[in-house]
């Protein structure tokens, strides 16, 4: 099929929801981005090496290798299994143990060192941010930072996190939509989640203020769940092994018409996504594009059209600071 020719030129977003109108949105880290440069790190993974608090150190280090993996859910897992095997063999091997926990403090470190901290959190943008997400009926994160939860958390009345029964455990015969209110799925889960012992995933239940200095800090049969970094192949891998994050992936995989994507360069990395995208049979695809110049707007468009190349979807372009999510007013500057 032959690449059609595209200019430098977008368009407003307003105009075109007005005209075609998008049930949902998939958001990547151009949305974090938007209120915080800090998150244009390249990897947590490396992050967590150079941090100056508690880097992980080279023996740390020998177990992700020994994994073949940079995610710290799957190295975490699979420590809390050998702490398990252990405690059943009787063998008396604290190794594993100090492991997890030295490798559950450069996380923490490493996260708060590219974090917005909610002390400079702006209950405004987190009103502007709440407002923007509540449009949608079902809106797709592949972000695992806070903002959306503390934005959700501004107004929660207008949205469903699915986490529904008493402990806060997503149940799985428990997915129907109910009523009008949004829907939030993290496809790569959140620094608000973890995964229990038995495999299922919660929600914590710390308050805003609290949940960025706790959210490694529980017992020991807590991971955090969310899938930071690694090849598509991994990530997908990670996604099913959660009875939640395999869920949200097999909705964005669901048939629809339309989808609005904001912020996300959807690359080699994310390749489980694109697979989901078009499997998903869609007709119109909106794609926020930042206008830094009219080369590499030509650029992006090709990259998009590429990808969907061999499908019969309409792609629109359109200028991301048009949209409430890209909007410059969002944007806090970073003091340290």
């Amino acid at each position: 099929m032959q690449t059609p020719a595209f200019t430098g030129e977008l368009e407003d977003w307003n105009t075109l929801n007005s005209s075609i109108g998008f049930p949902e949105l998939l958001i990547g880290n151009g949305a974090s981005l938007a209120v915080w440069r800090k998150f244009a790190y390249f990897s947590l993974f490396d992050e967590a090496q150079t941090t100056r608090n508690r880097p992980l150190s080279p023996t740390e280090l020998s177990v992700f290798r020994a994994l073949d993996t940079s995610n710290f859910e799957q190295v975490l897992s699979a420590l809390k299994n050998s702490i398990r095997v252990n405690a059943a063999l009787t063998i008396n091997s604290s190794s594993p143990r100090h492991r997890y926990f030295a490798i559950k403090e450069a996380l923490i470190h490493a996260v708060r060192a590219v974090h917005i901290p909610w002390s400079q959190m702006q209950a405004a943008s987190l009103a502007r941010i709440n407002s923007a997400l509540s449009q949608y009926q079902t809106v797709y994160s592949g972000n695992y930072d806070l903002l959306n939860y503390w934005a959700v958390m501004q107004a929660p009345e207008a949205f469903e996190d699915m986490f529904r029964g008493a402990d806060s455990t997503f149940a799985p015969g428990d997915c129907q939509r109910q009523g009008n209110a949004t829907r939030m799925l993290y496809l790569h889960g959140g620094m608000h989640l973890v995964k229990n012992i038995d495999g299922s995933t919660r929600i914590l239940n710390s308050s805003e203020s609290t949940l960025l200095a706790s959210f490694a800090i529980n017992q020991l049969g807590d991971i955090p769940l969310f899938v930071n970094e690694g090849s598509s192949a991994d990530k997908l891998k990670a996604i099913r092994s959660s009875d939640y994050l395999s869920f949200c992936y097999s909705q964005l995989a669901q048939p629809k018409d339309k989808l609005c994507i904001f912020g996300h360069s959807l690359a080699a990395q994310d390749q489980h996504l694109i697979l989901a995208l078009q499997q998903a049979e869609l007709k119109t695809l909106a794609i926020s594009i930042y206008p830094h110049n009219p080369l590499f707007i030509t650029q992006q468009k090709q990259h998009y059209a590429s990808l969907f190349a061999e499908l019969n979807v309409e792609l629109r372009f359109f200028d991301a600071l048009s949209h409430p999510l890209g909007d410059p007013a969002l944007r806090i500057s970073a003091t340290a």
